[in-house]
């Protein structure tokens, strides 16, 4: 990316299986864990989830594989622009602003049965964040 070449599937999948690794490790640590990651396509947030089994079987789990994890993906929303905008003000990153229509042409937004907010990059980071707190709130609630 840092050379205005996108990633293409390829590349992300070990990264993903690493990161849900990382959040599998938290999970038995009995660790809350926050990642911030552009899982753009579904199956990227299915190996954030279930692992590599995600894309090499396409299928349920099998008896004595971990049980998937219980993430909520956060679907940051905004239109190019906004995002564009906030891209050129960012200083030593290594994704260019060029980039940013891939990322959106391979964009595939979250739907049910996948557990996601959607909320709007159009309010300010004080919102953003409370939305974001609120919505953590309300599912430990439902799932204790």
């Amino acid at each position: 990316m840092a050379e205005g070449i996108p990633l293409n599937d390829e590349d992300r999948i070990p990264w993903l299986c690493a990161l849900h690794d990382t959040l599998r490790r938290e999970d038995s640590s009995r660790q809350d864990a926050i990642l911030a990651c552009s899982a753009l396509k579904k199956m990227y947030r299915q190996v954030l989830v279930s692992g590599a089994s995600a894309i090499e079987s396409n299928q349920s789990q099998q008896p004595g594989e971990n049980a998937a994890l219980k993430i909520l993906f956060v679907h940051l929303d905004g239109p190019m622009d906004i995002i564009a905008g906030r891209l050129e003000k960012r200083r030593g990153h290594f994704m260019p602003p060029e980039l940013l229509k891939s990322q959106f042409d391979t964009l595939e937004p979250p739907s049910a049965p996948e557990s996601f907010i959607t909320v709007s990059l159009e309010k300010s980071l004080p919102e953003i964040v409370l939305e974001i707190e609120r919505a953590i709130s309300q599912r430990e609630a439902f799932l204790e």
